[in-house]
């Protein structure tokens, strides 16, 4: 039973470390596409430590490359040096991803104070030209969020360009797709966006908090079985020695 147990802790362990590489993988995209989705959304935001969840869990995605090289080779030579060391390493990145995930839960919360204070300054410093920062995050936002002002079309009263152009338009990113020569007129309500894009950002930016405090709780959950498979095969080694290794079929350690 004991040799059982041994034989399935070392192969689940060497399964686990294939999933850590491509768990490796998984983490470096969401924290990239956390990365491009902001480069996206950046003018809503003041606090660029947003973006700390995302670069915690891109370095852990680089480090779980390594975790799982060091396993494999660990396991399979069964070394109680490269065992101890994974099992350690293993407990730095557990500890390293708990903070992500209190890290993600802290800053989706403040996600919406974040938005409302800056979305208004930034609507207020659109001036409808591709050459502009604000205006092309402003157009991008409402094209792929299906929005228009900030509650509704009407907050566009409210701003400097609706004042400068003094054509009661919107811009044209407000426009349905399936709208036939739209041209922005609060005067045909139906060709534009009913919703507004505050309440859709933050939405959308906390769903993709959830993606990274996810991803981090779903590898933390992986890793703590690698560490307790890693943990029973120290354990009988240092108890006894000379049991069958898991490559070499009769050879004893």
């Amino acid at each position: 039973m004991g040799q059982c147990g041994i034989t399935s802790s070392k192969t689940v362990l060497v399964f686990l470390n294939l999933i850590f590489w491509a768990a490796a993988g998984i983490l470096c995209y969401v924290g990239a596409y956390v990365f491009i989705t902001y480069d996206d959304y950046d003018h809503f935001f003041e606090d660029v430590y947003t973006l700390i969840p995302a670069v915690v869990i891109i370095a852990v995605g680089a480090l779980l490359f390594i975790i799982g090289l060091i396993g494999c080779c660990a396991t399979i030579r069964e070394s109680r040096c490269g065992l101890a060391t994974f099992v350690i390493i293993l407990l730095l990145v557990f500890v390293t991803e708990v903070v992500v995930v209190v890290l993600g839960y802290i800053y989706r919360a403040k996600v919406e104070d974040e938005v409302n204070k800056s979305i208004r300054t930034v609507y207020n410093e659109y001036n409808g030209t591709n050459t502009d920062a604000p205006s092309r995050a402003i157009d991008y936002v409402q094209r792929q969020l299906h929005c228009c002002g900030i509650h509704d079309y009407s907050d566009w009263k409210y701003t400097r360009w609706f004042n400068e152009s003094r054509n009661n338009s919107v811009p044209l990113s407000c426009c349905k797709p399936n709208v036939n020569n739209c041209t922005g007129s609060m005067l045909r309500p139906g060709d534009l966006y009913a919703e507004g894009c505050e309440a859709l950002v933050v939405k959308k930016l906390k769903e993709i908090m959830m993606y990274v405090i996810w991803a981090a709780l779903t590898f933390a959950a992986i890793q703590m079985l690698g560490m307790l498979c890693a943990c029973v095969v120290l354990c009988r080694r240092r108890r006894d020695p000379a049991y069958e290794l898991l490559v070499t079929g009769g050879t004893y350690a």
